[in-house]
């Protein structure tokens, strides 16, 4: 088929690009200042010369208009609070004296002030940091590093525009200040928020944006009359600014649905929409609303959250029919490439068929680019890019790599019963308590202990074969030694292993089941400073012998105390890998969830009583409409009921979720049937442990009392004070006591001060009792 040229020749953009640089520059000197070993001014060179890196490998790429703003040392709705000035009462001194401190302190917090609250950006796996607000918020304007880094592009010669987070949204995601009244809601203060807006808008166009980006990804979600009626007002006020640069408001992760007619009607420039995740419902509801005349649409038609290579032909249809339907159409990714690596070329060992299947954040900028090409100049101009895409989306098709009929089968044969334990919890909880013995209260930590930088150099002196394996392993036994050592000597009641021989929670899986690739340089943030490397689901998936039996059991024979066996669940495993989307996740997951089974049993059959199968992602990959929850959730929580089913009534089964909305989902974890669950907590307050009593969830849990995301030691005053207002909403004999989330980011001064004040606020509050 032979496209026509467009009339207005389309242009070349994204949202957003991976922060981090090919070598984790950013990293390491976030890292380096922390740590007192780099300088303010030597990390914003580092910054800076990553930003204009960014810009002209974009340029280079074809990218016409390079977005500016969505640089970050630590997440870009932290800068969007400093840009509105809406700093917490506690961290005000400290920006005032050092704003940069004072920024890292909001974000990480200090020994004697707690962070913001963190949770994910919406479904994803990137966290941000929660707007803090109230009733007495003053905003102000605080442009600077958006205009400064107008500035930087501009002075490159490049077309630029700001990306900010809209205000809606910014709103939307905010919870109430401590001390706010119950019934309070940060959207109130729109009003007040929207003259902070113009004034940076005026900023920004003043230092020569055309055109600034406004993301609301939350009018995406269900939103309520009074919410659209926000929107509405925001950008009728807005659009009537005169000093204002032109205004592009972006939305993506799903379909804008009622919220779609109200951005259309508003006196703003242009929409950005997702056309990989709701491309039907918005081409419908273009046409429903008579398209966009007069405005300029941007199709985010290239995935940006997943790394397959996009299928041209395809997109070049969908953007083809979009052409009556706005003055003009530009081409983008569906979202940020902050959520893929950077450059597949960095790779080295995935078999060269494979790597054709594969784009990453360059990659998806030269698609973009020549889906761009095409819309403008026809098809015939990029006739040579069709012709060896539609060979690699073939390849992929055709490989055995995808398909293995064994594990098909295998999954087609589960029955209803597979996925049940043999006993109702009440009998499980009884012989439960007959053989584990534990006091009330009982203490464990989530999993992980801190990866120091010896454990690293020898997993690296290893690949590099500096080291044997015997004498890595040798290495990883002293480290369990230590940390079996530390947990008796602490008092902690249900021990782990620490976790020393793994490099990533999925990634140590990733590598040992069949299916799955794991990549050497492709680095996601997740939060701050925190980057994963995802492992890529390309086939079907299979458990060819055990993980984590060996080091479980070798832990266990270091002493009397249960030692928990530690394993990522399904939904998990999908969640943070980049999935295969040539079928539905359910069908993946149940694959995933056969081959832990297999490694759950096996650490039964090896003597172990307490499994944990940690379950972080199922609020994550929570759908973003309640329309389509209902069945995520029921293939979620089949998913682990699957993994779990088949150990005996006194083998103890736990899960753990962390930094996330637990209250949209207590129902499905109270449907996962684990006899335990750990929660993050610390940061919310004992939020969690209020909404599981709300909901009368039955059986014991662990909301954390020591927040592991900030290096401040928490007292043993204060666990104590968390621990009683956990018992305000579960009952002693049901409550354990844990941190968080696993320690494998923390150092060990911290691990050790803190651990030992959760265990002695557990004793405390225990003689209480």
């Amino acid at each position: 088929m032979t496209t026509k040229p467009a009339a207005a020749a389309a242009r070349a953009t994204v949202y957003g690009y991976p922060r981090q640089g090919q070598n984790r520059e950013l990293k390491k000197a976030v890292e380096g200042y922390w740590k007192g070993r780099v300088t303010a001014d030597a990390l914003r060179a580092t910054a800076a010369g990553l930003r204009r890196t960014n810009w002209r490998r974009l340029a280079d790429a074809g990218i016409d208009e390079v977005p500016t703003g969505d640089f970050s040392y630590y997440d870009h709705v932290l800068d969007t609070t400093v840009m509105v000035g809406a700093i917490p009462d506690r961290h005000r001194a400290a920006v005032a004296s050092d704003p940069l401190d004072g920024y890292f302190a909001m974000a990480r917090g200090t020994q004697d002030v707690a962070p913001l609250e963190m949770t994910k950006w919406f479904d994803t796996n990137y966290h941000y940091l929660v707007p803090e607000l109230g009733p007495d918020t003053v905003f102000t304007a605080d442009s600077g590093k958006q205009v400064a880094e107008l500035r930087e592009a501009l002075a490159l010669e490049l077309a630029a525009r700001p990306v900010l987070v809209g205000p809606v949204t910014y709103l939307l995601l905010a919870k109430p200040a401590p001390g706010a009244p119950a019934d309070f809601e940060p959207l109130i203060l729109l009003d007040r928020l929207l003259p902070v807006y113009a004034e940076v808008l005026a900023d920004l166009h003043a230092a020569g944006a055309e055109w600034v980006q406004l993301d609301e990804p939350a009018l995406v979600q269900d939103r309520t009359p009074a919410e659209l009626n926000a929107a509405a007002r925001a950008y009728r006020d807005l659009g009537a600014l005169t000093d204002r640069p032109k205004l592009l408001v972006a939305s993506y992760f799903d379909r804008l649905g009622e919220a779609l007619p109200v951005l259309a009607e508003a006196p703003v420039d242009g929409l950005a929409l997702d056309f990989t995740e709701a491309a039907a419902a918005h081409l419908e509801a273009l046409a429903a609303v008579g398209g966009l005349p007069g405005k300029r649409l941007v199709a985010g038609v290239v995935n940006g959250r997943n790394i397959w290579v996009n299928d041209l032909s395809a997109s070049l249809a969908v953007l083809g029919t979009l052409l009556g339907l706005a003055d003009r159409v530009d081409v983008s990714a569906s979202c940020s490439l902050l959520h893929v690596p950077l450059d597949t070329s960095a790779e080295r060992d995935i078999d060269p068929q494979i790597m054709r299947w594969l784009a990453f954040a360059r990659q998806k900028t030269a698609e973009i680019a020549t889906l761009a090409k095409g819309l403008a100049r026809g098809t015939d101009a990029i006739a040579a890019e069709l012709a060896a895409n539609r060979a690699d989306l073939a390849s992929r098709a055709n490989s055995a790599v995808t398909r293995d009929p064994a594990v098909r089968a295998r999954a087609t044969a589960v029955t209803l019963d597979d996925a049940r334990r043999c006993a109702s919890y009440p009998e499980r909880a009884a012989a439960q308590r007959a053989h584990l013995r534990l006091p009330l209260l009982p203490t464990t930590t989530i999993g992980s202990f801190p990866q120091t930088g010896e454990l690293r150099t020898a997993r690296a002196d290893l690949r590099a074969g500096r080291i044997d394996t015997a004498g890595y392993e040798e290495r990883i036994r002293a480290e369990i030694q230590e940390v079996i050592s530390f947990q008796e000597k602490a008092g902690l009641d249900v021990l782990v292993h620490g976790e020393a021989e793994r490099n990533d929670m999925v990634q140590y899986f990733a590598e040992q089941l069949t299916g799955y690739l794991a990549t050497h340089h492709g680095w996601v943030q997740s939060y701050g400073t925190r980057y994963v490397r995802p492992p890529i689901l390309a086939g079907d998936i299979s458990r060819p012998e055990p993980m984590t039996v060996r080091w479980t059991t070798y832990a266990q024979s270091l002493t009397d105390r249960p030692v928990k066996g530690m394993l990522t669940g399904p939904v998990t495993m999908l969640a943070w890998s980049f999935v295969r989307d040539d079928q539905p996740l359910a069908d993946t997951a149940r694959q995933v969830a056969l081959a832990l089974r297999d490694e759950v049993n096996d650490l039964e059959a090896a003597g172990t009583s307490v499994i944990q199968v940690d379950e972080p992602a199922l609020r994550e990959t929570l759908p973003l409409r309640a329309a389509d929850r209902p069945a995520y959730l029921a293939w979620a929580t089949e998913a682990f009921r699957l993994t779990t089913g088949g150990v005996r009534p006194d083998t103890q089964i736990h899960t753990h979720m962390c930094y996330a909305e637990f209250g949209d989902v207590v129902r499905a974890i109270d449907d996962l049937d684990a006899d335990v669950i750990s929660l993050e907590a610390a940061r919310s307050h004992m939020q969690v442990a209020r909404e599981l009593a709300a909901h009368g969830y039955p059986r014991e849990a662990g909301p954390g009392v020591y927040d592991i995301h900030s290096p401040r030691v928490p007292s043993a005053a204060e666990a104590a004070g968390l621990l009683r207002t956990g018992l305000e909403a579960i009952p002693a004999e049901r409550l354990w006591v844990n941190p968080d989330c696993g320690l494998k980011t923390r150092g060990w001064p911290e691990t050790r001060a803190s651990l030992e004040n959760l265990v002695a606020a557990a004793r405390t509050v225990r003689a209480e009792l």
